[in-house]
C-alpha cells in the first residue's frame, strides 16, 4: 500500500464545511416545507463507526502478525482502506449537514414546534457522524503495515 495517501483531517474539514454551507442555504430557502426529522435518524452512522473500529482492531492484530491470527491478504487491506476513506468522507459530509441543521434549528427551539424535535435529530446525527469518522480513521490507521513509517517520520527525514 505504498501508493495510498492516507486521509488528512483538513480534507474532511473542507468537505464538512462545504456540506454545511450548502445545507444552511437550503434550510434558509425551505425549512418550513420539510417534514420533521426522526429523532434517531443518524444512529446508523454510530453503528457503522463501531463496526469499523472493531474491524480495525481485528485487522491490526492480523497485519502485525500477532500469534494466533491469520495474515491479511493485500486485497483485503486495500478494500478496508477504501471503505475507511469513503466512510470518513461520508461522515464528514453528513457531519456538516447535521451541524448546519443544528445551527439552524437550535436558536429557533422555542419559536418553532418542529425545531425541538429536529434539534434532537441533528444532535444524534452529528454525534453519530463523528463516531463514523473516528471509526473510519481508526480502521485506516490500523491498515498501515508495520514497516511503514508514520507521517512524523516522513517529515523528520525531509528535515535532515
Amino acid at each position: 500500500m505504498g501508493g495510498v495517501r492516507f486521509t488528512r483531517p483538513r480534507d474532511l474539514a473542507v468537505a464538512a464545511l462545504l456540506a454545511a454551507l450548502v445545507t444552511h442555504l437550503l434550510l434558509i430557502a425551505g425549512y418550513n416545507s420539510l417534514p420533521r426529522l426522526p429523532a434517531l435518524i443518524g444512529l446508523t452512522f454510530l453503528v457503522l463507526g463501531g463496526v469499523e473500529a472493531w474491524f480495525g482492531f481485528t485487522l491490526r492484530a492480523r497485519i502485525q502478525r500477532k500469534p494466533g491470527t491469520v495474515p491479511v491478504e493485500a486485497l483485503v487491506a486495500a478494500r478496508a482502506v477504501a471503505l475507511a476513506k469513503a466512510s470518513s468522507l461520508a461522515g464528514a459530509i453528513m457531519g456538516g449537514v447535521w451541524g448546519a441543521v443544528l445551527l439552524y434549528v437550535a436558536p429557533r427551539f422555542g419559536d418553532l414546534e418542529a425545531a425541538a424535535g429536529d434539534t434532537l435529530a441533528a444532535t444524534v446525527g452529528l454525534v453519530s457522524s463523528g463516531a463514523l469518522i473516528g471509526g473510519a480513521l481508526w480502521l485506516e490507521h490500523c491498515c498501515r503495515t508495520p514497516d511503514e513509517p508514520d507521517d512524523s517520520d516522513k517529515i523528520n527525514r525531509f528535515r535532515d
